[in-house]
């Protein structure tokens, strides 16, 4: 899951942002802020991933709070919004992902959110996954996972042959690991795509992922997460 950050001092222009995010089931918004001030705040207590931010703001502006940040490192990646055209340079000197122009074309929006699902997270994925077996905690590689699927508060976590308990939720499970591997395909279920043995159709606007484990085990993909799921399988 790609974690955002929507900075803009206008709340009509923060709220169009996160309706065209709301079509990417990847991306979620996490926070929202008035001021690059409240930014940096919200920023240095929370692992975003990216930050969609606005050039002119009252008293520090995007610009400025980018160069406050440019280089360290955890930072975020940058995406400024704005109606002005004539800071792309600035911008691309303190090496924002992309710049775009307000109204924010959806297909350019769509542009910058498959290049951030290419890019690894703020913080690093875990390489180990704590799970229950004979009552006891045993350290899974996250790459030995086929899917992992929800149980109440907990998960379950497949791997090819085999089943534990982790408890961890599975949004949290989701948070951890390298997003450029796994895939949220439904609400209840996350899957390696790297153990996607084949594509099936499951209905005229819906698939079903085939995965190489034991049981040969099909899962179904939500509907609103097909096209998301389809662009980064390439079929």
């Amino acid at each position: 899951m790609i974690r955002a950050l929507l900075v803009d001092d206008e709340a009509p222009a923060r709220s169009e942002l996160r309706y065209l995010l709301a079509t990417h089931p990847e991306v979620e918004v996490v926070g929202e802020a008035a001021t690059a001030v409240e930014a940096l705040k919200l920023a240095s207590a929370v692992p975003y991933d990216v930050v969609f931010i606005d050039i002119e703001m009252p008293g520090l502006s995007g610009l400025d709070a980018a160069r406050l940040v440019h280089g360290r490192a955890g930072a975020p990646q940058l995406v400024f919004v704005t109606a002005h055209e004539q800071y792309a340079i600035e911008a691309f000197a303190v090496e924002a992902l992309d710049y775009l122009l307000k109204p924010v074309d959806p297909e350019r929006l769509a542009q910058v959110v498959r290049r951030l699902g290419k890019r690894p997270a703020a913080s690093a994925p875990v390489e180990k996954i704590p799970v229950v077996s004979g009552g006891e905690t045993v350290l899974l590689d996250w790459d030995d996972v086929h899917y992992a699927q929800a149980d109440g508060d907990y998960c379950r976590v497949h791997t090819y042959d085999r089943s534990y308990l982790c408890t961890r939720s599975l949004r949290a499970l989701e948070e951890t690991l390298p997003v450029d591997r796994f895939a949220r395909i439904h609400r209840s279920y996350l899957v390696n795509l790297g153990k996607v043995a084949a594509v099936k159709r499951a209905a005229a606007d819906r698939l079903r992922l085939a995965l190489d484990d034991a049981e040969r085990t099909e899962l179904d993909v939500a509907r609103r997460q097909s096209k998301a799921v389809r662009e980064r399988l390439r079929v």
